[in-house]
């Protein structure tokens, strides 16, 4: 993606959101989420792979997220887009003066 995003190329709604951690009572922990903002984005899907996990074959793919600068996201956070659930693995800014903040995102199952 270039530096200058065209506005028009934010052209899908996602949900970000925080994972809070609460004691089950039972030594565990109950994990909820919390949304944190509701953006634009242009969503890229990079790559698709399968894997064995737990002697099962699981799809797994990769995403660029690409949205306007905002404060507070991080990796272990979660995209919700048409559906789906991508996990948030890393942050970086791109853009003129930073201007955009691009989420690589991983999505399992698929």
């Amino acid at each position: 993606m270039s530096a200058n995003v065209p506005i028009g190329a934010l052209d899908r709604r996602i949900v970000i959101e925080a994972p809070t951690s609460t004691p089950d009572g039972a030594g565990g922990v109950t994990v909820t989420w919390t949304p944190l903002a509701t953006v634009w984005a242009r969503v890229e899907t990079l790559s698709a792979a399968e894997r064995v996990r737990a002697g099962r074959p699981d799809g797994i793919a990769t995403h660029r997220v690409t949205i306007r600068a905002l404060s507070g996201i991080a990796s272990g956070q979660r995209i919700l887009v048409d559906g789906r659930v991508l996990t948030v693995r890393a942050t970086r800014p791109s853009g003129d003066r930073d201007a955009y903040l691009v989420l690589e995102a991983e999505e399992e199952g698929r």
